[in-house]
């Protein structure tokens, strides 16, 4: 019952599915293993709650590695304009001024989980085991052995936790943590609007935490609300009608209308980093490596940028001959990765907490800031090119260059 494979990635979601696909068509004999199936999709499906802001760069990465056709055949939403602000400050950024038709695209994450699933089944090197669930991870200091509950063992040379915050592997292997949690929670809230498809995202910062607005196709929209823990489990507790009536009295105008909430969810704000993501045939990546603030919607970004990071060392590492489990290929990985991360969830904790406080010298600081940024094209320019993945450390994929294969 046992099989042998070069990398067994544990979690098959974006970013465990962009890692497996990233090495499709390589010489090297892959493994993922999910323990749910996502459902199958159907255009006249209501939208789901999760979504994410895609970047350019993810974009990139998605079509590098053929799975933004997915994307594109089932649902998303293309977003040129972003605006923030708060008493006085106000920007907003429009894509045009840097010659871009968007800035990025709102997509369900079962959409893009299920673009990258079916890509994984056109090669042959990839084998998906989903849904399968793990019973133990066994692991010496320089491989692994996955035991899963119908009896079948997995060895692997390089074990890729793509598991999650919560990652079994991570906890399996002895890779420590450092996180804490954010005294706030978010409501997520589906909503069908009077506007029609919108272009512009949102956030409007108020003292009790930001408000955001997400557009999906058609009418629909996607609203989050950043509140105390206590306050968003007695929003979420309300009847959808009373629930209705608070969001008209607290969000701005520029919302319009709702004519119903679909859906309401929440999760609480956690910061999450770990202290190495690599060591003898172990790698982690996404959230299993890193867990940041959802203010700016960078997270499964980095997490795609991660595995854009990862499957080019992979691939390199074995053109070249070298082992891929060796911790001196994977500390390429995690030179390219682990500072980036820290730069962006240090950037998001910073402007969290600026605008988290009613305090009024840095109220006056922060609104002449957005003020500035939206009279200085330069700042502004810049700060779009970076929520875009289009600076910094790119790898090959968010390029849009294909890696040496063979």
């Amino acid at each position: 019952m046992q099989q042998e494979f070069d990398v067994i990635v544990v979690g098959g979601g974006m970013v465990g599915a962009a890692i497996a696909c990233g090495l499709g068509g390589s010489a090297l004999k892959v493994a993922v293993i999910e323990a749910q199936a996502p459902e199958p999709f159907a255009p006249e499906q209501a939208h789901d709650l999760r979504v994410s802001a895609l970047s350019i760069a993810s974009r990139k990465i998605l079509e590098s590695i053929g799975a933004w056709d997915g994307v594109v055949a089932r649902r998303y939403c293309p977003f040129r304009r972003m605006r923030v602000w708060e008493s006085s400050g106000d920007t907003t950024f429009d894509s045009g001024d840097i010659r871009f038709p968007e800035l990025g695209y709102i997509v369900e994450n079962r959409v893009t989980q299920l673009a990258l699933l079916e890509r994984l089944a056109d090669f042959e090197n990839v084998s998906v085991l989903m849904p399968q669930a793990i019973d133990k991870i066994l692991y010496d200091g320089c491989s692994a052995r996955v035991q899963l509950t119908d009896g079948a063992e997995l060895h692997a040379r390089l074990l890729v936790a793509a598991d999650g915050g919560h990652s079994k592997v991570r906890q399996a292997v002895g890779l420590g943590v450092t996180s804490w949690d954010y005294n706030q929670h978010a409501l997520v809230l589906y909503v069908e609007t009077d506007y029609p498809q919108q272009d512009i995202t949102w956030q409007r910062f108020v003292p009790s935490g930001p408000q955001a607005f997400l557009p999906l196709t058609g009418h629909f929209a996607s609203l989050v609300w950043y509140h105390s823990p206590d306050e968003v489990r007695r929003l979420k507790a309300l009847p959808f009608d009373a629930l209705q009536q608070e969001l008209v009295a607290a969000f701005p105008e520029c919302l319009g209308t709702i004519k119903r909430i679909v859906a309401v969810g929440s999760f609480p704000l956690r910061r999450q980093h770990a202290q190495q993501y690599v060591k003898q045939g172990v790698a982690l990546a996404g959230d299993a490596a890193h867990m940041i603030n959802p203010l700016a919607g960078q997270g499964v970004n980095i997490g795609l940028l991660d595995a854009a990071a990862l499957a080019e060392v992979l691939v390199d590492a074995a053109h070249a001959g070298r082992d891929i489990a060796d911790v001196t290929v994977l500390r390429r990985y995690e030179a390219m990765r682990r500072k980036e991360n820290l730069k962006m969830m240090t950037v998001m904790d910073v402007f969290y907490q600026s605008f988290s406080n009613d305090i009024m010298p840095i109220k006056l600081i922060r609104n002449i800031g957005l003020g500035l940024a939206q009279r200085l094209s330069p700042v502004r320019k810049k700060v779009m090119k970076a929520a875009m993945g289009l600076e910094g450390q790119l790898p090959k994929l968010a390029r849009g260059e294909s890696l040496n294969l063979r």
